[in-house]
């Protein structure tokens, strides 16, 4: 059974946020997700991502936790970024350019991972110190005792930063089957947006199941499998 929390400490330090989560088997999306690059557009045409107050939001949550928000972006930002520049993001899997996209128009990070390379509970919690994280080099590194981290029961990070950067153990490839999405934001409107959210991503993943956390009902659990 996959099951998804936030900590206490971490609903402590950030009693603002609001996460949302999504399972889904046999995770097929066709759509194109252009669709979603246009409302980007048009969010960024009236002034830069960092204006944004869902991207203001982690900023001030990165430096909460002592990291340059410059220097340390959260995912959507980055990926906000880049779509600036480039004018489209290139094509990886149709379950992460569907995760990018909804990112994009949303401005929210949403993480998409492999379900099957995650093993009962996955937890965003502190690290200890001795969790070990697959970068995409191949190197294992050692998140810092501390930092944020999305942990499963066997000591693995599966993302580092909290929304910065994701594991190569569980990221997306032509073999997966099942996907856990998470997306999460800490701005005024985020009790509004994620649920639209995660109904922009339920409307492309027939069959799925998701849920909006809180810090009274703070776990996930996927009842499909």
């Amino acid at each position: 059974m996959i099951r998804f929390r936030h900590s206490d400490a971490i609903w402590s330090d950030f009693p603002q946020l609001v996460p949302g989560v999504l399972f889904a088997e046999h995770a097929r999306p066709s759509s194109d997700p252009s669709r979603y690059w246009r409302i980007a557009a048009e969010r960024l045409a009236a002034g830069p991502e960092s204006a944004l107050p869902e991207i203001q939001a982690w900023r001030q949550a990165f430096t909460r936790m002592g990291l340059k928000p410059t220097q340390y972006r959260c995912a959507a930002e980055s990926l906000l970024r880049r779509f600036r520049k480039d004018g489209s993001l290139p094509s990886i899997h149709p379950m992460i350019d569907l995760g990018n996209a909804v990112s994009l128009a949303f401005a929210i990070p949403v993480a998409v991972f492999d379900a099957d390379a995650v093993d009962g509970l996955l937890e965003v919690r502190n690290a200890t110190g001795n969790e070990e994280y697959a970068a995409f080099s191949g190197a294992t590194e050692h998140p810092a005792p501390g930092e944020i981290v999305f942990a499963d029961e066997h000591g693995r990070a599966h993302a580092r930063r909290w929304t910065h950067r994701q594991s190569a153990l569980s990221a997306v490839t032509p073999a997966t089957r099942s996907v856990l999405i998470v997306a999460e934001a800490l701005h005024a409107t985020a009790a509004t947006d994620v649920p639209r959210l995660l109904d922009a991503l339920g409307a492309e993943l027939p069959g799925s199941e998701a849920t909006v956390l809180s810090r009274d009902a703070p776990e996930f659990r996927a009842k499909l499998r």
